[in-house]
């Protein structure tokens, strides 16, 4: 598969809506608090949160609501939400369990994700992923998490590979962003459809055929 390097070093994933389900369970609690505070919410409305800390779409949310300085008491309530949804668990995506494995089983993986760690560790464990899952990063462990770089610079030094010979796989503009500013190669798999995101591999399923296969070769090739 020519757009995604076969002399890959690492493979670091996002979690959230591409790993595990958990976008249902964050649509469910952003919806209540967008009523909460007299607002629909709608395609619109989710483009402005998603792939974002709790942190960052508490901003969001209140500059859409008209309370500055409303963040931090509106992160606070959307975590409190979320939690509540994501203790009723939260299954693995299509295609997710096989591709961590196929990569896991040619070169070093890990999990770079823009939700707190108590969340990240939910979500894996829900899906089933987590004994997959030997390095995972989480917002709360990087000075700037995405669509800074850190997050994805951070599992590369982990996984002792070089940024420019590893693929993140990612769904949203925020987490992309954060892979390209770190200089990975970005295999993309949409939350939110009809959406125009930068990428090296665009796909609608990590349970892609051609996906697995060049997973199954990784290790095969030395690095471009």
């Amino acid at each position: 598969m020519g757009s995604l390097p076969t002399g890959t070093e690492a493979v670091v994933f996002d979690c959230d809506g591409l790993l595990v389900d958990t976008e249902p369970c964050w649509t469910v609690a952003e919806t209540a608090l967008f009523a909460a505070h007299g607002h629909t919410f709608g395609p619109q409305q989710k483009a402005l949160v998603i792939g974002r800390t709790v942190e960052a779409a508490g901003e969001a949310m209140a500059d859409y609501f008209g309370r500055p300085g409303a963040g931090a008491e509106l992160a606070a309530e959307l975590l409190a939400r979320v939690r509540k949804e994501l203790a009723h668990g939260a299954a693995a995506l299509p295609g997710a369990a096989a591709l961590v494995r196929a990569c896991r089983a040619a070169v070093p993986i890990a999990v770079a994700s823009n939700s707190p760690r108590e969340l990240l560790d939910t979500a894996l464990e829900s899906a089933g992923l987590a004994a997959y899952i030997t390095h995972s990063f989480a917002a709360d462990e990087v000075r700037s998490p995405k669509p800074a770089p850190d997050l994805y610079l951070t599992a590369c030094e982990a996984l002792g590979a070089a940024p420019k010979h590893s693929v993140a796989f990612e769904d949203s503009a925020t987490g992309i962003s954060a892979a390209r500013a770190a200089g990975l190669h970005v295999a993309v798999v949409p939350s939110l459809p009809g959406t125009d995101l930068d990428h090296d591999w665009l796909g609608t399923s990590l349970g892609d055929p051609e996906l697995l296969g060049w997973a199954r070769e990784l290790g095969d090739a030395p690095a471009d």
